[in-house]
């Protein structure tokens, strides 16, 4: 996604994947709004949504099984099921029609950085010379361990282990099962997943290797202890563990190397936040380092990508922490859950929750103003189409209901829409590249002042 972000403003890139060929196990991942909402920005949403599977937007904070609330402010009010080896494929074709180069099977050995760039030396011997470098190299980043950044937090406690695969018992025996180990054990289900397959999460016994998969029989083992039955699984399509380690980087930035996704913050998959907010932390970064690359970002705009997402990292470590508590078998937190579900019955608590885990509530601080400020404007109507048709490109884009105000200099970086009819409550908006609001307001002066904080000197 970084790499995308950064062709669509002529940034050469090279993307060095260590993994000589795509993943083959066909685990599901899920879109929450947020990210679908960035799928439509860049052109991208219905390429997605035909190798996707809608599901409602609601039971997803603790597993508590609540509706969503109705009116959810996003025109993408649903979670998409997708293969995650589809989504990294279209996501990698993305960037390669837009120019990107992709190297396989070459792992990152180490770097040196000087005031014009960073040389990178691969596992080979190559060495390959940039201007910046960003490690998106997962939870055991290389990057982040060479550059010497704190990865603070709590070790795993607990592992689970997760796969897909086939039974042997009919699906009314595995429905009574569940039903009676839930209110013991959670997380903990067997869900039918396509013809005769199951998806099938249980607690571990203890807390292993995670570099190492498991195996079937671990899992048969897992589900007696727990289910007092291994249900007759087999032929198993993918094995993988996970733990409830909790870990935020120090910093995303030390000069010419930054960091995004896992490598920035690891966390319990309860919610299904991860992937979701990796693919945010590259639509933040990807327009900031551009404009740093090409000379024109203002002073301090990098700096905004750690400013605005490592608080939005520790609010997602939080929520996770929050409902890993809420899933344990022990008394208290069993009636904390209890507590919380009867809560979640009030729209605006559900609606609350929902919305944190969607990342549609993610106010950056741009200083005083009105709510809008800082938070991302949803795909509202105007007078060519969508707002989102207008943002493939990347650019920032005035939406400018008075029709008095220009772009002016910043033609070149910023795009102007004209339209007294939008469904907008505000006389004008600047929007930046990655959809959240900048300015608001009816002012030429106040106008130009905020397009050079987020855009840098105007041309000519």
């Amino acid at each position: 996604m970084l790499a995308a972000e950064l062709r669509l403003h002529d940034v050469r890139v090279l993307v060095l994947e260590k993994e000589t060929e795509p993943k083959s196990f066909v685990r599901i991942v899920g879109l929450h709004m947020r990210s679908l909402e960035l799928m439509a920005m860049r052109g991208l949403l219905e390429r997605v949504l035909q190798h996707g599977r809608k599901r409602p937007a609601g039971g997803f904070f603790a597993a508590i099984d609540k509706p969503a609330p109705k009116d959810l402010d996003s025109a993408h009010a649903y979670l998409l099921g997708i293969p995650q080896p589809v989504i990294e494929r279209l996501l990698e074709e993305h960037a390669v029609e837009l120019g990107a180069q992709v190297r396989r099977g070459l792992a990152v050995a180490g770097f040196e950085q000087d005031d014009e760039g960073v040389t990178v030396e691969l596992a080979d011997g190559e060495r390959v010379r940039s201007r910046y470098l960003v490690g998106c190299d997962g939870g055991r980043s290389t990057v982040r361990r060479l550059l010497g950044v704190g990865f603070p937090g709590e070790p795993s406690r607990t592992e689970t282990l997760m796969g897909e695969m086939e039974v042997g018992v009919p699906q009314e025996e595995i429905t009574a099962k569940v039903r009676d180990v839930h209110e013991s054990h959670r997380p903990f289900w067997l869900r039918p997943f396509g013809q005769a397959i199951y998806s099938v999460v249980v607690p571990a016994e203890g807390v292993g290797d995670r570099a190492e998969p498991p195996t079937l029989e671990d899992f048969k083992r897992a589900l007696r202890a727990v289910a007092g039955t291994d249900f007759g699984v087999h032929s198993p399509r993918w094995l993988s563990r996970f733990g409830d380690a909790t870990r935020l980087a120090e910093r995303y930035r030390v000069g010419r190397v930054l960091l995004a996704g896992d490598a920035a913050h690891i966390h319990p998959p309860t919610g299904g936040q991860g992937l979701n907010l990796g693919v945010q932390d590259a639509f933040n970064l990807g327009w900031k380092l551009a404009a740093q690359i090409h000379g024109w970002a203002p002073e301090a705009l990098l700096d905004t990508y750690q400013a605005e997402r490592h608080p939005v990292a520790a609010d997602v470590l939080d929520n996770t922490r929050a409902q890993m508590e809420l899933t344990s078998p022990e008394p208290g937190p069993r009636a904390v859950r209890r507590l919380l579900t009867e809560l979640m019955d009030f729209d605006e608590v559900n609606r609350h929750l929902i919305e944190k885990i969607a990342a549609i509530d993610i106010r950056y601080d741009l200083g005083a103003g009105p709510d809008l400020l800082g938070r991302r404007l949803r795909d509202i109507d105007v007078k060519q189409g969508r707002l989102y048709d207008l943002l493939h490109h990347g650019r920032g884009l005035l939406l400018d209901r008075t029709e008095r105000l220009t772009v002016g200099g910043w033609s070149d970086r910023v795009d102007h829409l004209a339209d007294p009819t939008a469904a907008l409550e505000a006389p004008a908006v600047l929007l930046r590249p990655d959809g959240h609001v900048a300015w608001i307001g009816d002012g030429q002066r106040d106008l130009d002042d905020h397009l050079s904080r987020w855009f840098g000197t105007p041309a000519g």
